[in-house]
């Protein structure tokens, strides 16, 4: 993972109805492009042959998309453990 894996993770934690993607870049400091890379590689999608470990979902929300961290997120967050 990222640099960004963990302030992300921590920022999610916080806002259970989830954060639009634009409002993350804005709190995060990052271009959209690599929110989305951060969230592929992090999310429950299949990239390649490596499944992401499924700790954010992102899902429509209205005509924004939100991102919400995943119940193996928090869990993420809780234990510490890292996957890379």
């Amino acid at each position: 993972m990222s640099e960004l894996t963990e302030p992300l993770l921590a920022m999610l934690a916080g806002e259970a109805g989830g954060v639009s993607l634009p409002r993350l870049c804005k709190r995060l400091g990052v271009r959209m492009s690599v929110l989305l890379r951060e969230l592929a590689w992090i999310g429950e999608e299949t990239i390649g042959e490596h499944r992401g470990p499924g700790w954010v979902r992102v899902q429509a929300h209205g005509d924004s998309s939100v991102a919400v961290l995943t119940e193996s997120g928090r869990e993420r967050l809780r234990t510490g453990e890292r996957s890379d």
